[in-house]
């Protein structure tokens, strides 16, 4: 197994949307709607989808929340439409194999709710880390403090030993406070220098 920085073992906590999953949210459940971003952000519920990432409502309960005004769409096919967008971001399943390969502890550290199973029936992310830290699970979104103390406490190892993966910097920024190292994920070739650079990967 790699090494910290710090000198011990090396953990990966991976956020998963789009940090290695292509996030649908943004182009196809607008064009879903035919909206744009904008206007689904301003007529959704703010509230339905973090409770739903939180495991404190069922499906159901969120796609009927899921606009303010409370109105009617087929929540089949919007479903269908978000099982369809999930896809690998470019040379991320390459880098998760070869850091399977060289054994490297993986996590997800994700804001997502039960629909991580339709990830994992298109994509097979089990292949290569752990799921057990997904919000829906865990009942906390980061940035969280909990969120990051929680898989920590859970490993058993030292915060210094973890190393966090998001695209968002505030969440880096929470990992950090809690004394785990964070790489704000811009693509794989950066992420792969990054670990290469920790000596994770040669």
């Amino acid at each position: 197994m790699r090494r910290s920085s710090g000198g011990g073992a090396l953990v990966l906590l991976l956020d998963v949307m789009d940090t290695l999953v292509r996030d649908p949210f943004y182009e196809d459940v607008p064009r879903f709607f035919g909206m744009s971003l904008a206007e689904v952000l301003a007529q959704k519920d703010p509230s339905a989808w973090p409770r739903f990432e939180r495991g404190e409502i069922d499906e159901g309960t969120m796609l009927r929340a899921f606009f303010a005004d409370g109105r009617a769409f087929d929540h089949d096919a919007f479903c269908e439409a978000v099982r369809e967008g999930y896809a690998f971001l470019p040379g991320i399943e390459a880098l998760l194999e070869e850091l399977a390969e060289a054994r490297v502890p993986m996590f997800a550290l994700s804001n997502y709710p039960c629909w991580s199973a339709w990830i994992e029936a298109r994509l097979g992310l089990g292949r290569f880390l752990d799921w057990r830290f997904v919000s829906w699970r865990t009942g906390v979104r980061k940035p969280d403090p909990e969120a990051f103390r929680g898989p920590v406490n859970a490993l058993g190892v030292a915060p210094e030993a973890c190393l966090f993966v998001d695209d968002r910097e505030s969440n880096c920024v929470a990992a950090r406070n809690e004394g785990l190292e964070a790489h704000r994920f811009v693509d794989a070739p950066t992420l792969r220098e990054a670990l290469v650079a920790r000596g994770v990967l040669r």
